[in-house]
């Protein structure tokens, strides 16, 4: 390439270029994920040089076994939504102690089997699953931690500037839960508050200014129930700058403004949920360029694999960033880069692209490390789902490989 974006490292690019374009060890013909190990690794243990916040990794972001593994070995604990993410963290060998299930989908069949697993740490999403765990957990002798989980709404006129005032699925008002006491659950210790509604937030100052207005009302929340306020979980939601605008979170702000926000809290413990903001930059998605055309005066580019394995565009309007794999001195044109997919929602966004960009040529994407994969559309056209592979020690692995749709298709 003739310049490098800051998302790709010229190590990793001159690998992928070796391993693509001159070796062909790395098959790209119908899409495939690479995780930069190394690059994770050092990223984790910035994030660890703290001693204000407890870090959990939520397993959605990428489930994947050796990104599982790297973050167990730089300390994070592992959020879990579901019984399938349960089971790939424990694969891991994963303490069953260091899991915290979340998630609004939490039915009483599942709690009793995550606390037949180990689980201990809860978000109760619901005056439902607040009994059943109170049940579960009498029924086993155990005592798990119980966070409830609540939903803010601001003043009308002052609109909460994350978006957070659309009604979700996710926890209770405060009204809500000041119906209970939390003696009336003494199988369960009610020990904490989860507040997340927001998504990829950008701004250190608005998220100081959300956590701040968060802090009195459920404070008065947990006085109000007779909780003693020990645990304060602020979920994740921290953003990555995937349109490449210059803007981005600063980790050390996050930090002095968390250690204000607990002080104020008066709590024991800070919790964070990270997704994207742990694992984004890791990962890249590479894919061939299959067809390439002008239509009304707008050059095109088709490629193998779209939403089918990148979902995320289409659902948030934000690209992943995009480069030619190869070396090119051509100037640039902006192109629209389409899937495969027989839907026009099946954009991965537009681009600036070196001109001479042809068919058989290979793109890579960036900051792919989370909300890849497995947040795509795979099944849709039967297309081939997409291999994932890491780097680490020189050396790249392939972790699961390419399938064809024979193995889902009956």
């Amino acid at each position: 390439m003739a310049n490098h974006p800051q998302w790709l490292s010229p190590a990793i690019s001159a690998e992928l270029q070796q391993q693509v374009l001159e070796s062909k060890t790395l098959d790209v013909a119908n899409g495939c994920f690479v995780y930069d190990l190394e690059q994770l690794q050092a990223h984790l243990a910035s994030l660890q040089q703290q001693d204000v916040i407890k870090l959990w990794f939520a397993v959605k972001a990428n489930p994947l076994s050796r990104v599982i593994q790297t973050l167990d070995s730089a300390g994070f604990n592992f959020d879990v939504a579901s019984s399938g993410e349960l089971a790939q963290v424990l694969q891991q060998g994963i303490a069953p102690e260091r899991i915290l299930n979340t998630g609004p989908a939490k039915s009483k069949q599942q709690i009793h089997a995550f606390i037949k697993q180990g689980v201990r740490v809860f978000v109760a999403e619901s005056l439902n699953q607040l009994q059943w765990l109170n049940e579960a957990s009498q029924a086993e002798n155990v005592t798990p931690q119980v966070l409830l989980r609540v939903q803010l709404q601001w003043p009308e006129g002052e609109k909460n500037p994350l978006g957070g005032n659309a009604l979700t699925p996710f926890g209770l008002s405060v009204a809500e839960w000041q119906g209970i006491k939390v003696t009336d659950f003494p199988s369960v210790d009610i020990c904490g508050l989860h507040i997340f509604q927001w998504g990829n937030m950008l701004s250190n100052q608005k998220m100081y200014q959300l956590w701040q207005q968060m802090v009195p009302p459920l404070c008065q929340l947990a006085n109000d129930i007779g909780m003693t306020l020990k645990i304060l979980d602020l979920g994740g939601g921290l953003g990555i700058d995937y349109l490449q605008q210059g803007v981005g979170l600063s980790w050390q702000q996050i930090i002095t403004d968390l250690a204000k926000i607990k002080q104020q809290a008066g709590v024991d413990e800070l919790w964070l949920e990270l997704g994207r903001f742990a694992v984004a930059h890791c990962g890249y998605y590479l894919s061939p360029v299959v067809d390439k055309k002008m239509n009304y005066q707008q050059a095109q580019l088709v490629l193998a694999g779209g939403i089918n394995h990148l979902l995320r565009p289409a659902i948030t309007d934000q690209p992943f960033p995009v480069a030619l794999l190869r070396t090119s001195q051509s100037e640039s044109k902006q192109y629209d880069v389409h899937g495969p997919l027989c839907t026009s929602m099946d954009k991965l966004g537009q681009f600036s692209l070196p001109e001479d960009v042809s068919v058989d040529d290979v793109l890579v994407f960036g900051l792919c490390g989370a909300y890849g994969f497995t947040e795509s559309m795979p099944f849709f056209l039967c297309h081939e789902i997409a291999s994932e592979w890491v780097w680490h020690s020189g050396k790249l692995t392939e972790i699961r490989t390419a399938e064809s749709a024979n193995w889902y298709l009956r």
